[in-house]
């Protein structure tokens, strides 16, 4: 028994972090023996594209093995629907990531999904309650939140849910916007105006639902500037849908299991973390959380890429990325058998 190549493998990168979440997949790819078609998001295509085939071209990679392909939807249906693209490594938008699942189903085509996220920050009542805030805002404002891993629902117990929020949103505020080029900035501008529309809209929303807005919330020019939601419930659409921006929501529980409740009420299963100062009893709550990674003492962007990575339900196929997993997704199983001297049947 021996992993043999795929054949042609097709790459589709989403804009957010073009180098880091293409290569995941072509480097694998390539070394693994297979051929690899790329096609980079339209907002990123020399980051996410060209500079992938200039600097293997360097390297030297064979003419032909690594072929980018520009081009926006209708370019990306054409490499999944391909009979020649043996597999389709897909990361991005749930939504997206359902139609290409459903036409690789048809085709009986290998594909791996790591799609969006509404991930689950738990803060017990145990944390230090500055470090748990540090670790929070880190988790929700890095990249403008623009991070399928980002702490979307933070889930605080009741008895510090107000010295918490206070703290997160003593951090967010304090937080510098503008141009990271030419300044000093922590957080940067979003992708475009679209998606500054919809992280707007989604926080007003929130708040005619009964959210109470802690600090941000309103457009600056191209910025969104690190918004926090208090009083948050799962009756909300905020606390559902995922805001791909700078937006953390704060809701309280009171007691482990209606953490875990509120934790595993979701579609998403991406990333969780739980905050707590016993390591014991963070990994005991970890093991109940439906997600393909958690993070006790930490926040929820964290990832080792030598680990596999992925997540489930909404969030994906829980495969294909990092160590092992990688191995799996990329190259399939040959079988051979040799029988000496020839066998003979009575037929």
């Amino acid at each position: 028994m021996r992993r043999v190549p795929l054949g042609v493998v097709g790459v589709i990168v989403p804009w957010n972090f073009p180098v880091l979440l293409g290569m995941r997949s072509v480097a694998p790819a390539l070394a693994l023996g297979n051929a690899v078609l790329l096609k980079p998001d339209p907002h990123t295509p020399l980051s996410g594209g060209r500079l992938f085939a200039e600097v293997l071209a360097a390297a030297g990679l064979p003419e032909g093995v690594l072929e980018v392909v520009y081009g926006d939807a209708d370019a990306g249906a054409a490499l999944v629907r391909s009979p020649d693209v043996a597999m389709v490594s897909f990361t991005g938008s749930t939504e997206v990531g359902r139609e290409i699942g459903a036409t690789a189903g048809r085709l009986l085509k290998r594909v791996v999904l790591e799609l969006g996220g509404q991930n689950a920050y738990v803060v017990l009542p145990d944390a230090d309650i500055e470090a748990a805030a540090s670790a929070g805002s880190w988790g929700s404002f890095l990249h403008q939140g623009q991070i399928c891993m980002a702490a979307r629902r933070h889930l605080v117990h009741q008895d510090v849910v107000e010295s918490y929020t206070e703290a997160l949103a003593r951090r967010a505020a304090a937080l510098r916007i503008g141009d990271p080029y030419r300044t000093d900035a922590q957080i940067g501008p979003v992708i475009d105006r679209g998606q500054l529309t919809r992280i707007a809209t989604a926080v007003e929303d929130a708040v005619a639902q009964g959210a109470r807005l802690v600090t941000g919330g309103r457009v600056q020019g191209q910025f969104f500037p690190p918004t926090v939601l208090a009083d948050v419930t799962p009756k909300m659409s905020v606390f559902h849908a995922e805001v791909f921006g700078p937006v953390a929501t704060v809701t309280s529980f009171a007691d482990e299991e209606e953490a875990v409740e509120l934790a595993n009420t979701s579609d998403y299963g991406l990333t969780a973390a739980v905050y707590t100062s016993d390591a014991d009893q963070g990994r005991a709550l970890a093991s109940r959380l439906r997600c393909g990674v958690v993070h006790v003492g930490d926040q929820t962007v964290n990832h080792d890429p030598h680990l596999p990575f992925g997540g489930v339900g909404a969030s994906g196929n829980a495969s294909g990325f990092g160590g092992q997993a990688a191995i799996d997704a990329f190259t399939r199983w040959h079988t051979l058998t040799v029988s000496s001297p020839a066998r003979s049947y009575p037929f």
